[in-house]
């Protein structure tokens, strides 16, 4: 590291021990973040092919409002993204308002009043509870008469296929597949885990819907869901295909006959994808989606970051510093409250926006504890940032994600670090 640099650290008050120690550790990463540019750049001309195949033009920039007949930014957006995952069809809408919308529309137009829906991979992600009807809430499936049966993963995060064979019955419609731990302390899948699975289901009943929740998984691996048998593929667009640069919306897509459901869902049985205005909002989803895979890139190079740097510190991380990666999310346990608060001081302080506020635990919808949240980000929640968050309470656990950029992500990393370091939590 030159003089210059030192200084530009120095002035953000990184104590010099504090530098040392997380630089020596990213001298070793080297080879491995190599790997990593190989897959962007492979991602990198997908993207690019699929844009050149739908024959992209500036005219598909252009806004539309009301009803938004004939948009053909929209409609090449769809095509695009088609082709980017290879599916019959998507569904692309700033409408599509978070991931957990998506998914709620993706599962309520393709079950009916006595369907079942199964996870065979533990409990959803906290926001979907409600949705689902796990915990009592209005409007979800549970009161339209759609029921939930749930195959919890074994003890060591493998899939318990012995429990998902016995579970599967004549009401099992839609099988949905969380790629990403959320805010449990369990592996992510693999893309080739989760063909295994989709396979594996398949051969016991053909007909059966399978849905993957794809948040955070975009571009970290060369293939897609979609590539080894999802039918139906969800995300959001402020996480990675989004590459920053999307200001809301979600993406579905997959075989034509569920996509075209969602589609009907989202507006109105029979309008389906004809109808809604993209209101100026196709060049930033185009060109988020074209950014994507290098920004992935950096938010993976910040996580494998973090995570050997906090294994050499002592506290438990998942994956760990050598494990292949899955999803951009790092899990590092902080084993106090103390601990997390600070390193989710330390990554709101690194923050381009709202830098001076400090985070502070409360009861956000759709939680069962308190979360305290560090985002000081251009889009609000957009978890391609740099952010940290997770439930306060014990093992005190907290979930690290994003950075726009490598060289953000590594400075939010080392400042979360001086937080600890100045309060006496860890040694340098």
């Amino acid at each position: 590291m030159n003089d210059y640099l030192k200084l530009m650290y120095k002035d953000c008050k990184i104590d010099e021990k504090v530098l040392s120690f997380c630089t020596g550790i990213e001298e070793g990463l080297k080879e491995r973040f190599a790997e990593l540019d190989e897959v962007a750049e492979y991602n990198q001309m997908k993207v690019l092919a699929a844009m050149r195949k739908n024959k992209v033009s500036d005219a598909h920039f252009n806004d539309s409002t009301g009803y938004g007949y004939d948009d053909i930014g929209r409609d090449t957006l769809e095509a695009v993204y088609a082709s980017v995952f290879h599916t019959e069809s998507a569904l692309v809408r700033p409408n599509l308002v978070s991931g957990t919308h998506a998914l709620s529309v993706a599962l309520s137009a393709n079950v009916r009043p006595g369907d079942e829906i199964l996870s065979p991979v533990g409990k959803p992600y906290d926001t979907l509870e409600g949705v689902i009807g796990i915990r009592e809430c209005k409007g979800s499936l549970a009161e339209y008469g759609v029921t939930y049966a749930q195959v919890d993963l074994k003890k060591n995060g493998m899939i318990d296929f012995d429990g998902v064979k016995a579970a599967i019955n004549e009401r099992t419609k839609l099988v949905t597949i969380q790629r990403s731990k959320g805010y449990q302390t369990r592996p992510t899948l693999s893309v080739g885990a989760i063909g295994v699975l989709i396979s594996f289901i398949k051969n016991i009943k053909p007909d059966i819907i399978c849905m993957v929740d794809n948040c955070y998984g975009e571009f970290v691996e060369v293939i897609e869901p979609t590539d080894v048998g999802a039918d139906l593929c969800v995300g959001s667009l402020i996480k990675n295909p989004g590459g920053g640069l999307a200001p809301i919306g979600g993406y579905i897509v997959g075989k034509e006959e569920y996509v075209e459901n969602c589609a009907c869902r989202l507006t109105a049985p029979g309008l389906g994808k004809e109808v809604g205005a993209s209101l100026g909002l196709n060049r930033a989803f185009f060109q988020g989606l074209f950014l994507a895979p290098t920004v992935v890139a950096g938010a993976l190079k910040g996580a494998i970051f973090a995570a050997n740097v906090y294994e050499r510190l002592g506290f438990p991380v998942l994956p760990n510093g050598k494990e292949p990666r899955y999803d951009i999310i790092q899990a590092v346990t902080l084993k106090s409250r103390e601990a997390m608060l600070a390193f989710c001081h330390g990554i709101q302080e690194a923050a381009p926006v709202d830098s001076y506020v400090v985070p502070e635990p409360w009861a956000m919808p759709g939680y069962h504890d308190e979360v305290v949240m560090a985002a000081g980000a251009f889009i609000q929640g957009s978890s391609i940032e740099l952010s940290a968050d997770g439930p306060v309470t014990e093992p005190y656990a907290v979930y690290f994600q994003g950075g726009l950029t490598w060289y953000h992500a590594k400075f939010g990393i080392i400042n979360s670090v001086q937080k600890l370091f100045e309060q006496g939590l860890v040694l340098c």
